[in-house]
């Protein structure tokens, strides 16, 4: 499997997870506050800032028949028409401009999803070093191709997606061009329940592509993310806001900084968890062999004295015989002076 490079950071089996925080309309349509996020994603220990880059009438038309509304029923968004919630959650393309250097300055990879060609094109004028492509955008083959044509990196996020349907967008997007491929489990619900994560999917999409598989998340909390690095998940992406309190599209579902801070810390312990497969004695138990049981002479006693359980037990440290011979020991006379404390050995009995 071929791992790939998203500005210096390397993806792939046996990389630390590479842990993209997406601020999507958590700034509240105040470019200050974008700003703020950034600077908060940097002090965490985050690797990457993502973005979405899209107008409302570059991703729906403004419309308000039933099928441009939100069902009723939907937790956060339920009855919103399409075009409002987009013209409420969009990142202005004048913004990118300063989130981009603001991210750059304080070490930041930062990269976005476009959502058609106005937004690839302004986001090579910003040297975007990788492209990702939206659960919803995956079906849209002439987008990943128009992407892909950069010969930039691409992340495809696969939510509701059939095995059919993320092999044609890997198709589009390696015969366009594409500088690797990255695959985000996702489930498309916001915010999503744990339950429909299905992680053990991750290492089912890297074997049937042969590429990098990470998680896009969408559930509350850090729990899922870590889990899915288990399973082999080397890319996660979680959306982030200052304070789910202050609102704002996506908070229900957003990490707090400090949350961030601790996906970055416990990704990693995940995957430096993972080790090897052999069985046996680690570098970190060396010191702990030396206190395992063993049989020791726990009372003084002189030669000819009999072995009985009152003057040989089976204690820490190790040193002595193996525990299982008590047995064999038991009856038998000393054959020497033994001070208590001393490990039973056969020249001793």
């Amino acid at each position: 499997m071929t791992t790939l490079k998203i500005g210096p950071h390397l993806v792939g089996t046996g990389e630390r997870p590479l842990v993209v925080a997406e601020m999507s309309g958590n700034h509240n349509g105040d470019l200050d506050r974008a700003l703020s996020i950034v600077d908060a994603v940097a002090a965490s220990g985050a690797h990457a800032l993502k973005l979405q880059t899209y107008r409302p009438d570059t991703i729906t038309i403004d419309v308000d028949s039933p099928a441009f509304r939100i069902s009723g029923e939907h937790e956060l968004w339920g009855g919103q028409n399409l075009y409002r919630l987009y013209e409420r959650a969009h990142t202005p393309y004048e913004w990118h401009r300063p989130i981009f250097e603001r991210a750059r300055a304080q070490g930041l990879t930062v990269f976005s999803s476009p959502f058609d060609a106005s937004a690839v094109e302004l986001l090579e004028e910003l040297d975007a070093p990788a492209y990702k492509i939206a659960s919803s955008e995956l079906v849209d083959l002439p987008l990943i191709r128009l992407a892909a044509a950069t010969g930039k990196p691409m992340v495809i996020s696969t939510g509701m997606a059939t095995l059919a349907e993320i092999d044609a967008a890997v198709r589009a997007a390696r015969d366009g061009g594409a500088g690797g491929i990255v695959l985000l489990a996702c489930t498309a619900a916001y915010p999503a329940p744990a339950a429909d994560s299905n992680l053990r999917r991750i290492p089912v999409l890297s074997a049937a592509f042969d590429v990098p598989v990470g998680l896009s998340d969408h559930t509350p909390g850090i729990g899922v993310p870590v889990a899915s690095v288990a399973l082999g998940a080397c890319f996660i992406e979680k959306h982030v806001t200052l304070d789910r309190a202050d609102g704002g599209v996506d908070s229900d579902f957003s990490l707090s900084p400090t949350e961030l801070a601790a996906l970055v810390v416990e990704s990693e312990r995940a995957n430096a968890a993972l080790g090897g497969t052999a069985i046996g004695p680690t570098p970190a138990e060396r010191e702990g062999l030396r206190f395992r049981r063993s049989l020791y002479v726990v009372t003084d006693v002189r030669a000819g004295d009999e072995v009985t359980g009152q003057n040989v037990r089976s204690i820490r440290p190790a040193g002595g015989l193996p525990p299982v011979e008590i047995d064999r020991v038991l009856g038998r006379r000393f054959a020497t002076d033994v001070v208590r404390g001393t490990p039973l050995s056969w020249d001793l009995i």
